[in-house]
């Protein structure tokens, strides 16, 4: 049963599969966990036929990562790998090598994330690839990249996280460096980098006819979004400390406690935002005493202190109310919890209700962003194992059920 989320958040029909953005692309999925897998969900989504390709015996380790259902496999698979066809493949054996390769022909993306040189040593690196198919993008994603001192290095996203400098800005300022949020960020920001280099390598086989691959270092996705700390650094010598939850050159942009005991996030980025803070505060008057953010920076203390104090008095229904009515950006700090109970979520149907055949129902982030024509979709979760060998190895390449059967019994597939 193939459900796709509707405005209200509800189940409802899918639509034709043939109507997504990326229809009639077919990517080959050979990389394990989630950094380029995941460019993968993002193609699959938008109407892509993904296949995943798996190692015959066990598969994929992201399918024992996280908790574990019913059906033997975790809800992180049964998130990311949605709307992927999964069939098994030994890249190892030659007989396996053939195989990949009659893919490749057919295909026009290969997403890989294995140490480099590994693909190569299998004799099914770029090169020998492009080959058999010219116009083929390959995302190649590793901990540290194709080239430089540390390319043969392995790498997870929390070594990535340090590695790019943001560990270090995170926690509080007298404390060590803690997880700056997800332990998987570096990865799905990977997988959104190599959706975009997917993309924009596929525009220009379409105009010249010459495929190419994608270098991506997990530590690369995280240091490009880094605002300025690396020109500050180079210009002025400055060094970027961990704050907590303040912000480097704005005050008041923290996170501050009702007096209920929920937390919120407030976020002044300029005067006129702080002037109608001030005057929610009933205090229009410190306006005019911190009239700048360099002057708000100088007194940060004194200026988180007198929020934090208005905070205090009132409950988080009351500060919501106010800071909402006098247009200050105030959020309370959401569990999952409170996410699953909050109407802006169920209006935008970001939390999509499905029913999986091996699972049962389920709840999973919905995918996007947004198309107003053609939206990104939901076909299925994660697939058993194997599930579409027959299909892609006896319709899409012609193999006859006593080869499949063969190739089982050889651990090929």
């Amino acid at each position: 049963m193939s459900n796709s989320a509707n405005q209200s958040g509800q189940t409802s029909s899918v639509r034709d599969e043939h109507t997504g953005a990326m229809q009639g692309l077919r990517v080959l999925d050979i990389a394990t966990f989630v950094a380029a897998p995941f460019c993968g969900t993002i193609l699959a989504d938008f109407g892509a036929e993904v296949i995943k390709v798996e190692q015959p015996n066990g598969g994929d380790s992201l399918r024992k990562f996280g908790t574990i259902t019913e059906c033997g496999d975790s809800l992180v698979w049964l998130s990311e790998a949605r709307n992927k066809k999964a069939v098994t493949l030994d890249l190892r054996k030659p007989e396996g090598v053939a195989l990949f390769k009659q893919l490749v022909e057919k295909s026009d993306v290969v997403l890989e994330n294995f140490r480099p040189g590994t693909l190569e040593k299998w004799g099914i690196g770029f090169e020998d690839l492009r080959k058999l198919n010219p116009k083929l993008v390959m995302l190649r994603i590793s901990a540290y990249g194709q080239t430089g001192p540390k390319r043969g290095e392995p790498g997870f996203a929390r070594i990535a996280h340090a590695f790019a400098g943001l560990s270090w800005l995170a926690g509080e300022a007298d404390g060590p460096p803690v997880v700056p949020g997800s332990t998987s960020m570096a990865d799905y920001i990977s997988g959104m980098w190599g959706a975009i280099g997917v993309m924009a390598a596929l525009r220009n086989s379409e105009i010249t006819g010459r495929g190419q691959f994608i270098d991506i270092g997990l530590y690369e996705s995280v240091f490009r979004l880094l605002d300025e700390v690396a020109p500050a650094f180079a210009k002025y010598g400055i060094v970027r400390e961990r704050m907590g939850a303040d912000t480097v050159n704005v005050v008041p942009h923290s996170h501050y406690q009702t007096a209920s005991g929920e937390w919120v996030a407030l976020a002044c980025t300029n005067d006129k935002m702080f002037e109608r803070l001030a005057v929610v505060m009933g205090k229009p008057e410190l306006a005019n005493t911190y009239p700048t953010s360099v002057v708000r920076v100088e007194n940060r203390a004194l200026v988180n202190s007198l929020v934090a104090e208005w905070m205090a008095t009132y409950t988080l229904s009351e500060v919501l109310e106010r800071t909402r009515d006098g247009g200050v950006p105030c959020a309370q700090i959401y569990s999952i919890k409170d996410i699953f109970e909050d109407a802006q979520y169920r209006a935008r149907g970001n939390l999509l209700h499905v029913y999986d055949p091996r699972a049962g129902e389920l709840v999973l982030p919905a995918p996007m962003p947004l198309l107003s024509e053609t939206p990104p979709q939901f076909r299925h979760a994660g697939r058993a194992l194997g599930a579409d060998n027959a299909e892609i190895f006896g319709e899409l390449l012609g193999l006859s059920e006593k080869q499949r059967s063969d190739a089982t019994a050889a651990g090929v597939i």
